[in-house]
């Protein structure tokens, strides 16, 4: 079928439709690897209703932003999506695709220009999640594209260099003898690219005394490697389906908490990860912002002239913006549900920083009540409120108790668009204002999105 590509949309895939037919209707086709204004020749593989995708063919006539991908993976792995785009291009787009759904979900036209913020395009990923297939021959790799069938590599050229070692390191090495039990290998590298934290996903009858061995031959092999912990991989795809998980097996950015004790360590659990300002304790499992050259602006850009007395961080992680934010306000509540980025939280943050180990939703709701109780001395309301949410954002209860809250700033750090423009509505018709918008390209080469939305009151 020939057709031409009028738009990319949030997920990689190009926009077509099907020539008008006689009852006056076309059809919508998702077409993966498309450019906006190109023809292609593309084959239906699969038909729903009022919709169908497809996939390229041969190219009539291709768009000029159109370049050679960089990685022999491109189209087979299931990772990045805009390989094939020049990369400020890609910038472009994604600022389209976040202005239109902000505008087609929320009814929200931005005022201002979306201020973007570049990543060096390649080796910027501090962590990656690697299945493993060790039963005949030691293998690493991701899921191909649309699957969940394996495809083993030997490099991924967005993750960092030390990250791309270790992979060659352990395919040199052939596994070393890795019990066939492990089924999946996450890597987290500092902020130098210099050590790193291995945690593997093994099933729970794999043998203790085989995986310990195995572990410390791999240290001792590359010493980069700081430790391993082991973990029960029954939790593993629970673990990413509730935040950003690219269909390849690498978590693009929240993971859910995932507070399951470990079945064995080897060597220290923890490392630090060194910012510009600050240094942070990070463990194995806790959430960290994953591009490594955008850290410092990201928690600028959130934290930057902002003063006062009290401020609230929820979903705060193991403190990146909460650090921070105790240089300019007295009082800081920083809020946090999983059980392993809150422990880290605690060592993180300096005295006038309460860490709160709870879920969002229930903190602000009981905040709420403590203030409306009568007799209660509190009624403060928060100078600002930063929000860092999962992919899922929100949600109604959260922002119903901060719209009641009636904090003067709030300044939201979305990973999705469409759950993004759902928070901002209620917040929009509660009388906050979108003062700035950002988007942050934290994920070169994938259709994935962070922006950063400065709202006031």
């Amino acid at each position: 079928m020939l057709l031409t590509i009028e738009k990319l949309i949030y997920g990689g895939d190009g926009l077509a439709r099907t020539p008008v037919a006689a009852d006056g209707r076309s059809m919508a086709v998702f077409v993966s690897f498309g450019l906006p204004g190109e023809r292609v020749e593309a084959e239906i593989r699969q038909e729903k209703s009022g919709f169908a995708r497809g996939a390229v063919t041969q190219l009539i006539e291709a768009s000029p932003d159109r370049i050679e991908a960089r990685c022999p993976y491109f189209r087979q792995c299931g990772g990045c999506h805009y390989q094939h785009i020049r990369y400020e291009r890609q910038l472009e787009l994604k600022a389209d695709i976040l202005r239109e759904t902000l505008r087609r979900i929320a009814k929200i036209e931005l005022q201002s220009e979306i201020q973007l913020h570049g990543s060096p395009p390649w080796n910027y990923r501090n962590r990656t999640r690697l299945q493993v297939r060790a039963a005949l021959e030691f293998t690493l790799g991701y899921f191909k594209f649309g699957s969940h069938d394996f495809l083993p590599i030997q490099e991924c050229p967005i993750s960092s260099p030390l990250i791309n070692r270790t992979i060659a390191r352990l395919l040199t090495l052939g596994g070393l003898n890795c019990p066939a039990g492990v089924r999946e290998i996450e890597l987290f590298a500092d902020a130098g690219d210099e050590r790193l934290l291995a945690w593997a996903f093994c099933e729970q009858e794999a043998s203790k005394k085989d995986l310990l061995r195995w572990a410390e031959s791999v240290r001792s092999k590359a010493p980069e490697i700081a430790s391993i912990t082991f973990l029960s991989s029954f939790s593993s795809s629970s673990r990413f389906s509730a935040r950003r998980r690219g269909s390849e097996g690498r978590a693009f950015e929240h993971d859910s908490p995932f507070d399951q004790k470990p079945l064995l360590q080897s060597g220290a659990r923890t490392l630090l990860y060194r910012t510009r300002d600050h240094e942070y304790q990070v463990s194995a499992g806790a959430f960290f912002q994953m591009n490594r050259h955008l850290i410092d602006e990201l928690v600028s850009v959130v934290t930057g002239n902002a003063r006062g007395d009290i401020a609230f961080d929820l979903y705060a992680g193991v403190g990146l913006f909460s650090a921070e934010l105790a240089q300019s306000f007295h009082h800081i509540f920083a809020v946090e549900a999983s059980l392993t980025s809150h422990g880290d939280l605690v060592q993180n943050v300096p005295a006038n920083v309460k860490a709160v180990g709870a879920r969002t939703e229930d903190y602000l709701r009981d905040y709420r009540r403590r203030n409306d109780s009568p007799g209660s001395s509190l009624r403060r309301r928060p100078d600002l409120v930063v929000l860092d949410p999962p992919r899922s954002g929100v949600g109604k209860e959260g922002i119903r108790s901060l719209v009641e809250l009636d904090a003067p700033r709030i300044r939201y750090v979305s990973c999705d668009p469409a759950t993004l423009a759902r928070d901002l509505t209620p917040l929009v018709a509660g009388g906050y204002r979108i003062e700035e918008a950002h988007l942050f390209d934290l994920f070169p080469q994938t259709f994935h999105i962070e922006s950063v939305m400065l709202l006031v009151r």
